[in-house]
């Protein structure tokens, strides 16, 4: 079995489930990706829908279901929507192994087109002027039960991407551009 890192993983992502193991938040340890399905769990705070979608089965991702999963994550305010890049799911899809919980995150923001962005940037400097929403890249959650700061940290620990902790606003944003963190 071929070992890589976790980033390198996601980076080269083939739709092979690796039987990687990595030690969960509670001193568990939990295999990264080896099942044969992917599943997540969203609630779209915006638009009130709700989506448990199997995403990947049998070493593939299954489009139909994607197709949905990029629904749900519109840009509400102009009912458009991109596709979503994998990776950002099996970066949730390890969040949740790596906390060992199975809940429905909670979606603020996933796709935003550029007009959305442009007019969100006006009401706050904190929204990036080339974010990675309008790529597809990026996802603000937050998970029920599972505090904050506890969800940044893992997020961050994964070392897959951006991460940014909202506090006040109580969300995390993560994405699969180069590693960093802020907030």
């Amino acid at each position: 079995m071929k070992s890589i890192s976790r980033r390198g993983f996601l980076k080269g992502l083939s739709g092979t489930a690796l039987g990687l193991a990595s030690v969960s938040a509670f001193g568990t340890q939990v295999p990264l990706l080896a099942s044969k399905e992917r599943t997540l769990s969203f609630y779209n705070l915006h638009t009130g829908e709700s989506l448990d979608a199997t995403y990947w089965a049998d070493g593939h991702y299954i489009p139909e279901v994607l197709a949905d999963v990029n629904h749900l994550l519109r840009d509400h305010r102009s009912d458009s929507s991109t596709a979503m890049d994998t990776r950002l799911f099996d970066m949730l899809h390890l969040l949740q192994q790596d906390l060992g919980v199975n809940k429905q995150f909670h979606v603020i923001s996933g796709y935003r087109s550029p007009e959305t962005n442009a007019k969100l940037r006006q009401q706050s400097k904190k929204v990036a002027k080339r974010s990675y929403h309008m790529l597809g890249k990026a996802i603000d959650i937050r998970l029920p039960g599972v505090p904050l700061k506890a969800l940044g940290s893992q997020a961050r620990a994964l070392q897959v991407g951006g991460v940014g902790y909202y506090q006040r606003s109580n969300f995390i944003h993560v994405d699969v551009g180069p590693v960093r963190a802020w907030g």
